[in-house]
This record gives structure tokens, C-alpha cells and sequence, in this order.
């Protein structure tokens, strides 16, 4: 009787000073669809953006197109004046009072010098039609009627001379008119000359930089014009992830502000790189990548230029690819282990990992689909130490 109380008593003992089993977290190695993807935050702009500028510098009237109104090639944008002329001082506008009644009495001199001429062109022209009756009846010479008519040829040409320069009268008068109505403010509004800057083409305003009547210098812009066909998504990478991304790869956009996941694809992948700080202060190495839409034009006609999206680049991904998450994999001696759970005891398993997509990674060897393995592995875990799900 006392030996089987003293193997009860020791194996109660035993059973106390045994350690109890270390609670754990596990998850199931599982074989399904497996994505290698880069996440980034992007921005959408025109591939083409036409801002117009003052072509001269002048009174820029009223910009009446809006942002988001539709144009047409070829409408009339905006409209310009050019810069009105100084005003005269006092003795300038007499001045040119005194330039306008000089241009008129010059007019009416080269009037009185038409009239003058016109008279001895008709003289000549009667002297060389008598010359010439005389000439058919053989009164006069030959050399007589040649200087007849050499005489009305002369005249007609004065006569002609002498009406130009009743014309260039008119216009010294108009010009010296111009400037003394400039000057004075009595030009009537019909006679300023308007530019009509137009649309280069067909699409939206974009942005309005320049709304109210005013001066304005040559070169200065007053509106962005665009067609949202043209619209793309530009996706700042890191250059380590850029490296990866080839023209053509799929992009799946979402985070737009709309219900569905629109589809793209990449056209570029810049050449050259820049450096932004990040929100921590650390240098960063960036590239532009440009993607276009895949999906159809109605899905995404609500966006507009400078619109954020969430583009997440689909640099591989197969069907039924062993996965386990990536928190279960930890190295020894440059090696990757996992701890799988078998008959309620941690063993550990040499593996090789491939891809990572995010919290989840590809298992090339070492693990089988439906095996149960440690997630976050602690430091009082070892090799063959009795667990329990926590």
C-alpha cells in the first residue's frame, strides 16, 4: 500500500512541477492567389496642358470662361487692347492741334496743285489730239506730234503725282487726328482695336489665373486649357521600386473616391529621379511613373487634374502559391525557421522563402498546405516546448 501511495504522491509532483505549455498565436500555411505588388499614392494631370498667355502685353477686357467650362478650338478665350497712348502735356496737345491744321493745310495745298495740273493735262491732251489730226493730213511733222504727245504723257504723269500727294495729305491728316482724339479722349470706341486671343483646342478650362479687366504684360497667363481624354496618373516611386516596373505591367487604382477599382497600365517609367524629404525627415529617392487608363472612359470621367489615387503595381502574381505569413518566419545562422505546431509541440523548420507581398510570403520548400505554424515567435519558445493556441 505505502509503495502506491509514493507513485501517486511522485507523479503528482511531477504533474505540478512541470512547466504548463506557452501559449501561442498560429495560422494555417494555405495554397491560393498570391500577388507581389508595390503600393503608392499618386496624382492625376493631363498629358497635355496649353496655357494661354497675353500674346502682347495691353488692356486685357474681361475673362469670361470659367473653370470646368467646356471650349471649342478656335472660340474666342479673352480679349485684349493695346496700351492707350501717354497723355499731353499742354504744350504737347497744342502742339498737335497745330501738326492737324499744318496735314490740313497741306491737303488743300496739293488739291489746288491738282487742279493746276489736271488743267495742263488737259491742255496737253486737246494739243496732241489737234497734232495728231494735222499730222494725218501732212501739215506737221513727225518730230511736232512726237512732242506732243511726249508733252501729254509728261502732263498725265504730274497729274498722277499731284493726286498722290492729296492722298498722303489725307493721311497725315488722319494720323495727326489720331493723336490729338488719343490724347484727348474723344476717340470713339469703335475705332480701338480689339486682339481676340482663341482656344488652341478643344477640351475645359483647367484654371482661371486672371479674371478682371486690367494691365497686362506680354507673356503673362490667363488660363489653362485642357482635354481630359488626355487624362494619366503620375506615381512618385521609390527607386528601388521603380527598378521593377516595366512599361505595360497592370496597375489597379482605387482610393479615388469611387465604389469599383479602375484598371491601368504603365506607358513610362521616367528616366531620371529626384529627391523629396518624407514627412520623417529622411532623404528619399524618387521617379515618376506614368500610367494610363485601361478602364472605360465613363468610370473615370468624374476625375479631374490633380486628383489623388491609391495605384498598386502588379509586379507578379500566380495561382495556388504556398503562403504563410511573414510574421512566422524568423532567421538562425542566416537561415529562415519557422516553428511548426505538431501533437502539441513547437518544432522547428528550416524554410525557403520566396516573394513577399505585404504580410504574406511565397514558401518555395519546408512547409505543407494546412500545417499550422507560430506567428510572432517570443524568446521562451524552442524547439519541442509544449504549446497551446492562445
Amino acid at each position: 500500500m505505502l509503495p502506491l501511495v509514493a507513485v501517486v504522491l511522485l507523479l503528482v509532483l511531477v504533474l505540478a512541477l512541470r512547466p504548463s505549455p506557452l501559449p501561442v498565436t498560429v495560422a494555417e500555411i494555405v495554397s491560393g492567389t498570391f500577388v507581389e505588388a508595390v503600393d503608392e499614392e499618386g496624382r492625376t494631370r493631363l498629358r497635355n496642358t496649353y496655357t494661354v498667355s497675353a500674346p502682347i502685353a495691353g488692356y486685357l477686357l474681361r475673362v469670361q470662361p470659367e473653370p470646368g467650362d467646356d471650349v471649342e478650338l478656335g472660340e474666342v478665350l479673352f480679349r485684349m487692347e493695346p496700351h492707350p497712348a501717354p497723355a499731353l502735356d499742354a504744350r504737347s496737345l497744342e502742339q498737335a492741334r497745330e501738326n492737324l491744321a499744318a496735314a490740313r493745310a497741306r491737303q488743300q495745298n496739293a488739291r489746288a496743285n491738282l487742279e493746276t495740273v489736271a488743267a495742263d493735262a488737259r491742255y496737253a491732251e486737246g494739243e496732241y489730239q489737234r497734232y495728231s489730226e494735222l499730222h494725218d493730213r501732212g501739215l506737221v511733222s513727225t518730230a511736232e506730234m512726237d512732242r506732243a504727245r511726249s508733252q501729254r504723257d509728261r502732263q498725265a504723269a504730274a497729274e498722277r503725282a499731284a493726286q498722290y500727294a492729296v492722298e498722303v495729305a489725307g493721311f497725315e491728316i488722319e494720323s495727326a487726328r489720331a493723336v490729338l482724339d488719343i490724347a484727348s479722349g474723344q476717340r470713339p470706341p469703335e475705332d480701338q482695336p480689339e486682339l481676340e486671343v482663341r482656344a488652341p483646342v478643344s477640351g475645359v478650362v483647367l484654371r482661371r489665373h486672371r479674371c478682371c479687366e486690367g494691365a497686362i504684360m506680354a507673356g503673362e497667363p490667363v488660363l489653362d486649357v485642357g482635354s481630359l481624354t488626355d487624362l494619366e496618373v503620375q506615381v512618385d516611386l521609390l527607386s528601388m521600386a521603380a527598378v521593377r516596373v516595366r512599361p505595360g505591367m497592370r496597375v489597379l487604382l482605387s482610393g479615388w473616391g469611387g465604389n469599383e477599382t479602375l484598371e491601368g497600365v504603365v506607358r513610362r517609367v521616367e528616366p531620371a529621379g529626384f529627391t523629396r524629404v518624407s514627412a520623417l525627415g529622411v532623404e528619399e529617392q524618387r521617379v515618376p511613373v506614368i500610367v494610363d487608363f485601361t478602364a472605360p472612359e465613363d468610370a473615370w470621367t468624374v476625375l479631374g487634374v490633380g486628383f489623388r489615387v491609391e495605384a498598386e503595381f502588379m509586379l507578379w502574381e500566380a495561382e495556388d502559391v504556398l503562403q504563410a505569413p511573414a510574421s512566422a518566419l524568423f532567421r538562425v545562422d542566416d537561415r529562415w525557421q519557422v516553428f511548426v505546431v505538431e501533437e502539441g509541440r513547437a518544432r522547428r523548420r528550416e524554410v525557403e522563402p520566396g516573394r513577399q507581398s505585404g504580410l504574406r510570403v511565397q514558401i518555395l520548400s519546408g512547409l505543407a498546405a494546412g500545417e499550422q505554424v507560430v506567428t510572432h515567435p517570443g524568446d521562451r519558445l524552442a524547439d519541442g516546448v509544449r504549446v497551446s493556441r492562445d
